[in-house]
């Protein structure tokens, strides 16, 4: 496989993170001419051999997320099927990159309308969903004619590695995909020095509302353009004639699958009064059946968290709820890394759990009174990416989905869910541009427009 600046950045020490920055991002800028003046056609025939790139390294996939981040076979699974699916879906806006010409029938005057490569593209990734969202971070950009650095996590270097290396072996040439890993400790000072890197004219961000502020920041210090997508506490709304059965599914899978930790994971449960009793029965024996372990000594659908101290912020989260009245029903117990899905009930305003970021598997159960006070708590959030509604009136949930502040919202549907063809992203606190869909051209052009003048109607003092 062709290597990438990768491997630089991790043989070098704290006091050479410029030199790290410096290569990775020249060697793109140096691929860029070139890159840019690519076909569409042909650089779209490069991600579709990516697509089949991503599922020949299936096996080192899973088994580098499995040491690295404690993720399921499962799981990796589903983020290498969505990666696919990406490319797919990236290969296929070629057309919608075309120049559009408009001429004005009264000066004859020619306007080309035209989306034009930005320059090199900073991508910088989480470790949650390590296969996805590094695709995601730089499949738009390179379909746009841009290079990309991406900047990976220092949680999981060597998947990250591998990943970087299995895209330009799809042939990509030299320098149009490089890779920055920074050490734990040199990770802010990293992203401060690429931002800044003035061959960077884009960036996009996936991860904590915390570090997007300070993406946010540096990008503005420097009047670059940033896609963030930030931290997320999705809400389920269970109405009185939802079917229980599907939404106890959906449930599971949106707070339990990566246990809980995905930006769409199902943080709170917001179920009426009238069904509350018998969809809490159900989930709570639904619950129960699902078990989590280490996904390196044992095959399971949950892998273990991403740290020992992960474990115990969300254990700290079920303590405070417990000590405000709220009823841990079931799970919880923590054996290191590994956390058994958690269910609590009687979630009140007064718990830090109502308004922090879950990020691990704990659903968490509030009873309201009607449709109306649902959206009311639902909304009563400082995130807004993605919610789910419940009910078999079809109109109903669409009204209520209409009045949701979140940027996706799914009816009758879990909270994890992605569909590379539909723009994904967030409102209020939870970020700002969208992946997927054409809208995501919007993030990795320049829309230029040039214009030629007819003879005898160019204006004159």
């Amino acid at each position: 496989m062709q290597r990438s600046a990768f491997n630089l950045a991790m043989e070098t020490s704290a006091d050479e993170t410029t030199l790290v920055v410096n290569t990775a991002v020249n060697a793109a800028a140096s691929a860029f001419s070139a890159w840019s003046r690519w076909p569409t056609s042909e650089r779209a025939l490069v991600l579709e051999k990516m697509m089949a790139v991503l599922n020949d390294h299936r096996v080192e996939f899973c088994a580098l997320a499995a040491e690295e981040v404690g993720a399921s076979k499962s799981w990796t699974e589903f983020n290498i099927d969505l990666a696919i699916g990406m490319l797919a879906h990236v290969a296929s806006l070629a057309p919608a990159l075309e120049d559009h010409q408009v001429v004005d029938r009264q000066t004859g005057k020619r306007s080309i309308i035209r989306r034009q490569a930005a320059g090199v593209v900073l991508g910088m990734v989480p470790w949650n969903a390590p296969i996805t969202l590094g695709v995601r971070a730089i499949a738009g950009a390179l379909m746009c004619g841009n290079t990309a650095v991406m900047k990976g996590s220092e949680h999981c270097p060597k998947t990250h590695q591998h990943l970087v290396d299995a895209l330009n072996s799809a042939g990509l040439p030299e320098g149009v995909l490089t890779c920055v890993v920074s050490r734990p400790e040199e990770a802010h000072d990293t992203m401060v020095q690429l931002i800044a890197h003035p061959c960077i004219r884009r960036i996009n961000f996936t991860g904590s509302t915390r570090v997007g502020r300070d993406v946010a920041m540096e990008a503005a210090r420097y009047l670059k353009p940033a896609l963030l997508e930030l931290s997320g506490k999705a809400p389920l709304i269970v109405l009185d004639d939802a079917d229980l059965d599907a939404a106890v599914e959906a449930a599971c899978f949106g707070a339990f699958f990566n246990q809980g930790q995905i930006c769409m994971s199902t943080d709170w449960i917001i179920v009426v009064k009238s069904v509350a009793d018998a969809f809490v029965a159900k989930l709570q024996v639904r619950t129960q059946q699902i078990r989590a372990a280490d996904p390196v000594h044992e095959v399971t659908v949950l892998g273990r968290m991403i740290s020992a101290e992960a474990a115990q912020r969300v254990n700290g989260l079920i303590e405070d709820a417990v000590s405000k009245g709220a009823q841990l029903l079931v799970g919880g117990q923590i054996d290191g890394c590994v956390m058994q899905p958690a269910l609590l009930d009687g979630i009140a305003a007064n718990m830090r759990i109502y308004r922090e970021e879950t990020f691990g598997p704990l659903a968490s159960i509030m009873r309201v009174h009607d449709a109306e006070e649902a959206v009311s708590i639902a909304n009563d959030s400082e995130f807004g990416l993605n919610a789910a509604v419940f009910s078999n009136d079809l109109s109903r949930a669409q009204s209520i989905a209409d009045r949701l502040e979140y940027g996706v919202v799914q009816i009758n549907g879990p909270t994890v869910h992605d569909d590379p063809s539909m723009p994904f992203g967030g409102m209020k606190n939870s970020g700002y541009g969208r992946f997927g869909g054409e809208q995501a051209i919007n993030e990795f052009t320049e829309l230029r427009w040039i214009a030629t003048h007819q003879e005898g109607h160019t204006p004159t003092l």
